[in-house]
């Protein structure tokens, strides 16, 4: 049989709760008897006290122990505490004295030792009831005149046997089993309400849970506490947006796909169509847009594969320690003849002069890099303008700044500059070439190799992009 969680927590509780309260209840009933034990002995210690005091007083009166001797009463009248009143007053003494004081009892069809008895200073019964043995008996000494007179012997009984006492015993055992009972009772309903309580967060999760498997990622679950349940559950909140986000992201994703495909395959639909109808020639010109549009579809899906490639960590990628600003300065010197024939200006440093600096990277990733990031400046940038290179290094890192001259992007753009097909002007990018994905390979191959590159504003208006690399 399989338990629930909800089960298991019940049962854990329950039981821990049972032996709590069992535990207590034996430890209170444990002590409760050998506090009413020790009672009982103080009781009897005062007792003996007593008789010891008046054993003196009667052998100071009589002289000797001769009274005690010849008559039962006056012996049942000193067990009873009684002096000095008739015998037939003396129930309760008698009583006293038959339950166990100085008149021998039956214990299973046998005669018991005496409770009490009287001994004289050589040890030699004088109780009237019985002739005994000191032996076995605790004596305690009877004094009178200073003088050791005579020895009262008081037999030890291991447990309270008095009627009464033992009454008492077994009603406070009664009564425990009663406060444990209602215990038991309150310990379930209790643990019951508790472990329902302690598992609604675990239930609400649950049914989350289930809701995100459906894909309804729209789903949420309330925040009661500040504990641990409480922070798992703003920890699925946190996790249902981001799986909602990544789902408006897959849902955009695929449909600018479609549409960044949709376009040029129309283009070369219709003009294909338009030659086999016969309402264009097939000459040079035609074939050379047929190409230009099959070029922009090749671009597209290439720039598909190696994204997907770096985003999954298996793309072909040699790691090994380069100079970021040596492989920019290459990348500058094979984009220079096309920044010249657009009458765009490139204001670097003179690298050669600056001190080599080292990144754990693949100098072709960098290269693809730096290529994406000048691409994007041909393409977006106006004419006449330029490019301005700035580095920053320290200990730890090395920063690469590449600002343009504009024009810039609106600042509600800059967080998504760098998404996947995010184009701010679609109609104006894709006239000028773009896949819309340059950007995004940018920044997947920075957080390959740890690094970070972000978008802004520059001081002239225009976009200003920062690479920033962990240095070796």
């Amino acid at each position: 049989m399989k338990l629930t969680f909800r089960s298991k927590v019940f049962l854990t509780l329950l039981f821990n709760s049972l032996v709590v309260v069992i535990g207590m209840l034996l430890i209170a009933g444990f002590y409760a008897a050998r506090n009413f034990e020790r009672y009982v002995v103080k009781v009897e210690e005062r007792k003996v006290n007593g008789l010891l005091e008046l054993l003196s007083r009667e052998y100071e009166l009589a002289g000797d122990w001769a009274p005690l001797r010849e008559s039962v009463g006056q012996w049942l009248l000193i067990l009873g505490m009684r002096p000095g009143r008739p015998h037939e007053e003396t129930g309760g003494a008698e009583e006293s004295a038959r339950n166990g004081a100085g008149v021998s009892e039956t214990e299973g069809g046998r005669r018991a030792r005496p409770r009490y008895v009287l001994f004289d200073r050589n040890r030699h019964a004088l109780s009237p009831t019985d002739s005994v043995s000191a032996d076995g008996y605790d004596l305690k000494a009877v004094r009178a005149g200073g003088k050791v007179v005579g020895w009262l012997g008081v037999h030890e009984r291991p447990r309270p046997s008095q009627p009464l006492d033992v009454e008492f015993l077994r009603h406070q055992a009664s009564t425990f089993r009663a406060v444990g009972g209602v215990a038991v009772v309150v310990a379930i309903v209790v643990t019951w309400a508790l472990s329902r309580h302690l598992l609604a967060p675990v239930q609400e999760l649950v049914k989350g849970t289930r809701a995100l498997m459906s894909r309804r990622f729209e789903t949420r679950v309330e925040v009661g506490s500040d504990d641990e349940f409480g922070r798992l559950a703003s920890d699925f909140n946190e996790m249902a947006r981001t799986l909602e986000r990544y789902e408006r992201m897959r849902r955009q994703w695929l449909a600018d796909i479609a549409h960044e495909l949709r376009t040029p395959l129309a283009v070369l639909r219709g003009e294909i169509e338009a030659m086999l109808d016969g309402v264009r020639d097939v000459n040079r010109e035609a074939l050379e847009s047929l190409h230009g549009e099959v070029l922009h579809l090749s671009r597209i899906v290439h720039d598909l594969h190696d994204l997907s490639l770096i985003e999954s960590g298996r793309f072909q990628a040699e790691l090994k320690p380069v100079d970021p600003l040596g492989v920019l300065d290459e990348t500058l010197k094979a984009f220079r003849t096309r920044f010249d024939q657009r009458g765009m200006e490139i204001r670097a440093p003179d690298f050669a002069r600056e001190a080599p600096v080292h990144v754990r990277a693949d100098p072709d990733r960098l290269r693809q890099l730096f290529s994406n990031i000048l691409e994007n400046t041909l393409r977006y940038g106006e004419a006449p303008g330029w490019i301005e290179i700035g580095v920053e290094t320290d200990p730890g890192r090395v920063v690469i700044h590449l600002e343009d001259s504009g024009p810039g992007v609106p600042e509600e753009c800059l967080d998504r500059l760098f998404d996947r097909l995010y184009r701010v002007d679609r109609a104006r990018s894709r006239a000028q070439g773009g896949s819309g994905l340059g950007l995004a390979i940018c920044r997947s191959i920075v957080e390959s190799v740890g690094g970070r590159i972000g978008a802004a504003r520059g001081t002239s208006g225009g976009l200003r992009i920062t690479v920033e690399f962990p240095r070796l």
